[in-house]
């Protein structure tokens, strides 16, 4: 592919975003089986607080051993416990690691051949600013209610710690406001392929006209320029 300039065209990046339990695996997953990269924060998160890593070395002077698990990684349900029942905690857990989360998404980008990608980022709204050069943003929408059910039934916590981690991310009214497309995952699972595949489409045609340089900007860049 080349670019209006007759240069390598680069992939037309679509962010997608949702509060935790809200269905954006299922969603990529289908995006995946067509052949479509996507570059997940959360494993971009895991591989920055490797075992041996300078990241989790970071993360054991910041909150001390007692953060690992037997095995020497970081013990992930206790650092979630401790970190959204703290918001300082959180914000220094924050400031080790999404750095490194962007470096390694940023490079993940730079492999990409085809028309388009994916970029999973759970806290996009919270971190808008950072993530204002993607194209296009993608909310996956459900109700608060059925993430705190299937959160208490997907990873086996109490109700009042699953309120406590929707408490802790960006409103579902802040995401939305950043959404240049919404899927309304409290449907059924068997419309996820058809609506998958209308969004390919559209993304498609995107990514052409990303090409032709004629795509009009995202609204997370009009509200991270807003907010400087």
């Amino acid at each position: 592919m080349q670019s209006a300039d007759g240069g390598p065209a680069p992939p037309l990046l679509v962010a997608v975003t949702g509060g935790i339990a809200s269905g954006k695996s299922a969603l990529t997953s289908r995006f995946e089986a067509l052949g479509v990269p996507v570059a997940d924060a959360d494993l971009a998160a895991r591989e920055a607080v490797a075992p041996g890593s300078e990241g989790l070395a970071e993360v054991v002077a910041a909150f001390g051993p007692g953060v690992l698990d037997d095995a020497g990684a970081m013990d992930r349900v206790a650092m979630r416990a401790r970190v959204f029942a703290d918001a300082e905690a959180r914000r220094r857990l924050e400031a080790i690691v999404h750095p490194r989360v962007r470096r390694l998404l940023r490079a993940q980008v730079a492999a990409w051949w085809q028309p388009y990608g994916l970029l999973a980022i759970p806290l996009l709204a919270e971190n808008a600013a950072a993530y204002a050069d993607v194209d296009r943003v993608l909310v996956v929408d459900v109700a608060p209610e059925i993430q705190v059910q299937r959160l208490v039934r997907r990873d086996g916590v109490a109700e009042s710690l699953a309120r406590s981690i929707l408490a802790a991310q960006a409103s579902r009214e802040a995401r939305l406001a950043l959404a240049d497309d919404v899927h309304d995952a409290s449907g059924p699972i068997e419309a996820l392929d058809a609506r998958v595949l209308e969004l390919h489409a559209r993304y498609l045609d995107l990514a052409r006209r990303k090409r032709a340089g004629g795509l009009p900007p995202p609204k997370i860049r009009a509200l991270a320029e807003g907010h400087r």
